[in-house]
């Protein structure tokens, strides 16, 4: 068990499901993007994806019967060290990300997802 000098038990977010409709379309997106795929696999009828942004601890599941939430209905963030230099590699990726405000850009996935840039 890990305590925080606080006393608190230390707790790490390793998973977070995002909801789509087509597992395919939404596993080449995020791999396009760089993801690390780290799983794809049927289990007692769940069709798990876990992908893992480059340089994360916490992967995102997609898949079938996973939860439920509808599609479209997730929103996440992802801290860069540069903003500038994330946004010209998601572009190049083909990631239609929105203008720069205040150090944050958001862009969504085929399915609504929001995601948020967030420099520093």
């Amino acid at each position: 068990m890990l305590v925080a000098d606080s006393g608190v038990v230390e707790m790490k977010l390793e998973q977070v499901v995002v909801p789509v409709s087509d597992v395919d379309r939404a596993r080449h997106f995020y791999r396009a993007l760089g993801f690390r795929l780290d799983r794809d696999e049927v289990v007692d009828g769940f069709r798990v994806v876990q992908l893992t942004p480059p340089g994360s601890a916490c992967s995102i599941l997609v898949g079938t019967n996973l939860g439920s939430g509808r599609p479209g209905s997730s929103s996440c963030a992802l801290r860069v060290a540069d903003l500038e230099e994330a946004c010209a590699e998601l572009r190049g990726h083909g990631a239609a990300l929105g203008p720069v405000r205040a150090s944050r850009v958001g862009f969504s996935d085929p399915d609504g997802n929001e995601w948020l840039l967030v420099g520093g």
